[in-house]
């Protein structure tokens, strides 16, 4: 039988195969995609991420072929423009996620992973008893195929966790995404290499160079909020016309439409929403969650490939328990956790979320930004992750240095 099933062979759940592979655990990863394939996202990789995945030994791939972003620049509705630099030796990297992926996903085949592509998951697989258990998954064809554990990593669109009543679209807030790639797009002139993210009543806009000369741009928008000027907004008929809604918001933008007066949308816009997911932190024997699928509110902040990869850390260390010591107190443990991973970050998220909700909170937001950018560009250090970066620099240096005198 197989050890660990995965479901979803993303950067969730590559990582996870890779370190269960790595000690020694059967692992099997299905996925309804081939690879390499495309994926809405900002396309960037925060410097904490930056300095897990080095960690992991999983960021050569980033080194060498991401392109390295200096820090952030924020803006306002009102014109007010801070630049916020990492700090000296720290940035981020920007590759395509369809790089990225196919890198991560190759990292767990080479640690001893097998992978399924253009397999779909229909649903959990549940063994009788006294007590549910999850013991595998019906994939295609009605196939079942049975692990002692399953991790579900399969997104915010999770077949396994919304099919077990463990995940639901709440009804606040409701956000889509537009993104797309431009070329011929204006660069920010007097900065070093930046990402950028524009902020609306409303929405933002997420504006990130990559390699080769594109630019991914990425809409988030709501549809509680009317579109008009100085708003970024959404309604019912727009929904089936999202290269309009995005070019709407450009061109309409007094920072940005003379930047892309001249640009060229390269590829068909990819519309998700609504993006955020709640899940039932207490899980089921058999089951653990990662990813997206552990839950999802959007892409503000590019904290997604952070909460990624380091839930997929504390996954693949709960599988691993469970593959040695049964499942007595694993969801209890994992719970635990990721709330000490993560609360601090799921707390600042949802106030930067509550800014952009709020004219009102907007405008005080954008004052104090002119008058104390330093309250800023410390903002942006912390969306960055950047405080995880010596820890995660000592950390490898510990282990190597572990490794070096073990042998």
């Amino acid at each position: 039988m197989i050890d660990v099933l995965i479901v979803g062979a993303g950067p969730a759940g590559a990582v996870a195969a890779t370190l269960l592979a790595r000690r020694g655990a059967r692992v099997l990863i299905l996925d309804r995609a081939t690879f390499p394939r495309a994926k809405l996202c900002g396309d960037t990789v925060n410097p904490g991420t930056v300095a897990m995945l080095a960690r992991l030994g999983l960021g050569s791939h980033l080194e060498t072929d991401g392109l390295p972003v200096d820090g952030m620049v924020v803006t306002g509705p009102g014109g007010v423009a801070v630049a916020g630099a990492y700090p000296q030796g720290v940035r981020a990297r920007s590759l395509t996620r369809s790089e990225l992926d196919l890198a991560l996903l190759q990292g767990a085949l080479a640690a001893g992973a097998q992978f399924e592509p253009g397999t779909a998951v229909r649903r959990a697989l549940i063994e009788g008893g006294s007590k549910c258990l999850v013991g595998g998954v019906v994939a295609s064809g009605n196939r079942p195929v049975r692990a002692r554990v399953v991790v579900a990593a399969d997104g915010r669109h999770s077949t396994i966790a919304f099919g077990l009543g463990l995940a639901r679209h709440p009804d606040r807030p409701r956000r889509w995404a537009i993104g797309a790639y431009f070329d011929n797009v204006a660069r920010l002139s007097g900065t070093a290499l930046h990402g950028e993210m524009h902020l609306r009543r409303g929405g933002y806009i997420g504006i990130s160079p990559i390699p080769g000369g594109l630019t991914n741009v990425c809409l988030v928008i709501s549809r509680d909020t009317p579109a008009g000027p100085g708003h970024l907004g959404l309604n019912g008929p727009t929904l089936r016309d999202p290269a309009s809604v995005l070019r709407r918001a450009l061109e309409t933008d007094p920072l940005l439409r003379d930047r892309f007066a001249s640009a060229r949308m390269v590829t068909r816009p990819v519309m998700v929403g609504p993006l955020a997911v709640d899940v039932a932190e207490q899980g089921m024997d058999g089951l653990v969650v990662a990813g997206d699928a552990a839950g999802f509110i959007d892409p503000m902040t590019g904290d997604g490939l952070r909460f990624a990869v380091r839930g997929a850390e504390l996954a693949a260390g709960a599988a691993h328990r469970v593959l040695e010591h049964g499942w007595t107190g694993v969801h209890t443990a994992l719970t635990r956790a990721r709330r000490h991973e993560f609360a601090s970050k799921w707390r600042f998220n949802r106030l930067l979320r509550a800014l952009v909700a709020s004219s009102g909170a907007m405008h005080v937001g954008e004052v104090t930004a002119a008058v104390a950018p330093a309250i800023l560009r410390a903002i942006v250090r912390h969306a960055g992750d950047c405080d995880l970066v010596r820890a995660d620099v000592l950390q490898s240096a510990a282990t190597s240095l572990h490794k070096t005198v073990s042998s």
